[in-house]
């Protein structure tokens, strides 16, 4: 079993992305529009996190997948739904 990534700070999120990905660069944009922050972890650059990825996932490497500092994630949320997370 894939050992579980150290969870983002509150009020923050972790988001698994690549570089390539679309999603990824429009939700990281409506995140700095919004003033949320987050750390941005490329699985592509590193390789040993797709394996959490593809966990949460179904066994699919979809991006963006969302960390809250709760332990709960999200596959390409919407802004709305990372700001409804974190007001949790």
């Amino acid at each position: 079993m894939t050992a579980r990534p150290a969870l983002p700070d509150l009020g923050t999120v972790t988001m698994y992305s690549t570089a390539w990905c679309g999603y990824c660069r429009r939700l990281r944009t409506q995140l700095d529009s919004a003033g949320i922050g987050y750390t941005v972890i490329d699985i592509e650059e590193h390789p040993e996190t797709a394996e959490y990825v593809e966990q949460v996932n179904g066994g699919n490497q979809t991006v963006p997948t969302v960390v809250y500092p709760d332990g709960s994630a999200a596959t390409n949320p919407s802004l709305a739904d990372v700001q409804a997370a974190l007001a949790r």
